[in-house]
């Protein structure tokens, strides 16, 4: 039996006001959505079930690395000294400060991408074809980002990055490709769930945490397909919570966003915004753009993942 969507309590005593959960609806929108950071087979059997990684033993396993550098250091320390030697409080606290300034250990931002990245898939939406003025034809074509978010291949991503798509492609992180369905859609928070037709065998779905607890400085990473290149990750801060966005064309508003200051580009949208943990607190949805380049200027928005809740069957928090 496959595990149903991870939720992550808040680990900090709540000192900033909680988001709303509103719920997806089942069937999908052609409601027209905000420009935001988006450049964006057959059905097989059921796969047999996969033992999914737990994210609390991926950070037992990046504390038990930095312990035993850390006690590696400190012997070989030790090792030094002569035979009959007495060692002092000061000597121990010589070797370990020695091991502490010798001994490199993986960032925080490495270890949010290395939790965070089994979960990642590139999304492709691939529209009619069109001719262009030479005669040539060519398909619509949105690359976007995605997390899975249960793992038997329910997938969040951008409304904006599938909408209108005669073909949805999901490359999933071991490289294996598969076509997707839209199984439901939230137009007012440019979101869409997506359902894989093919997933792999060992599929892991991202830990979705809340947002209830986060504050102004909080440090994130963005992981994602900016101009198709990645996956790529990007880190920074939270820069503002309960922000509104509305796109140059003046469409409809998104409200109550994550405002963040890691770079996300095109490509991006859908994509999902983690703490240090690795844990999901939002989805990349788009990037303020006053020079219309559509490049970074510092200011991307995310939506809450609480948005989120209702496309897991599993209520939040």
């Amino acid at each position: 039996m496959r595990r149903p969507a991870l939720y992550s309590s808040s680990s900090r005593t709540s000192h900033a006001p909680g988001h709303a959960a509103p719920d997806l609806p089942g069937a999908a929108s052609q409601t027209a959505q905000a420009s935001r950071a988006s450049a964006a087979g057959a059905t097989l059997p059921p796969e047999p079930p996969a033992a999914p990684v737990s994210r609390s033993a991926i950070h037992r396993l990046w504390s038990v690395v930095g312990l035993l550098a850390l006690m590696l250091g400190i012997s070989l320390s030790f090792s030094l000294h002569p035979p009959g030697h007495t060692l002092t409080q000061k000597d121990i606290n010589a070797a370990v400060l020695k091991t502490l300034e010798t001994t490199v250990l993986p960032s925080p931002a490495v270890k949010a991408y290395d939790t965070i990245i089994p979960s990642v898939v590139r999304v492709v939406g691939l529209g009619k074809p069109v001719k262009s003025k030479d005669g040539d034809e060519h398909s619509g074509r949105s690359v976007g980002t995605g997390v899975v978010i249960v793992d038997k291949g329910v997938i969040l991503t951008n409304l904006h990055v599938v909408q209108g798509a005669e073909t949805i492609q999901i490359t999933f992180a071991d490289g294996l490709e598969s076509t997707a369905s839209i199984t439901g859609v939230q137009p007012e928070n440019d979101l869409a769930v997506l359902q894989a037709h093919k997933i792999p065998d060992d599929l892991v779905a991202a830990t979705l945490r809340s947002t209830a607890d986060l504050s102004p400085g909080d440090q994130v990473v963005a992981v994602g397909y900016p101009f198709g290149i990645g996956p790529s990750a990007s880190s920074g801060v939270i820069s503002g919570l309960g922000r509104t966005f509305r796109s140059p064309e003046g469409k409809q508003p998104i409200t109550n966003l994550i405002q963040f200051d890691a770079a996300a580009n095109p490509g991006n949208s859908g994509g999902p915004l983690v703490t240090m943990e690795g844990e999901v607190i939002g989805i990349v949805t788009a990037i303020y753009n006053p020079n219309q380049q559509r490049s970074f200027v510092g200011i991307g928005f995310a939506v809450p993942i609480e948005n989120a809740a209702s496309a897991a069957g599993t209520p939040p928090f």
